[in-house]
């Protein structure tokens, strides 16, 4: 799944447009590297996203293609 739809399902960012865009500016980084909205995410990898001052940590733990809010959470896991 490309890494700009999965943090919109996983409702780690609320729109796919605005994840693609954080993506685009170098925010999103994918097991220490700069991640591409169209990178490939894999469970077990480590995405960082820096929206401002705030810095976020997640490790990968499921990918759906769909997910009800109460499942989204269980996408990930915070770090």
């Amino acid at each position: 799944m490309r890494l700009d739809k999965y943090l919109k399902v996983s409702r780690i960012i609320k729109r796919r447009t605005v994840a693609n865009e954080a993506c685009d500016a170098g925010k999103v980084e994918v097991n220490g590297k700069v991640a591409r909205a169209s990178y490939d995410v894999k469970v077990g990898d480590t995405i960082k996203i820096t929206l401002g001052a705030r810095e976020n940590s997640y490790k990968v733990l499921a990918i759906n293609e769909h997910a009800l809010k109460e499942d989204a959470a269980k996408m990930y896991e915070s770090l």
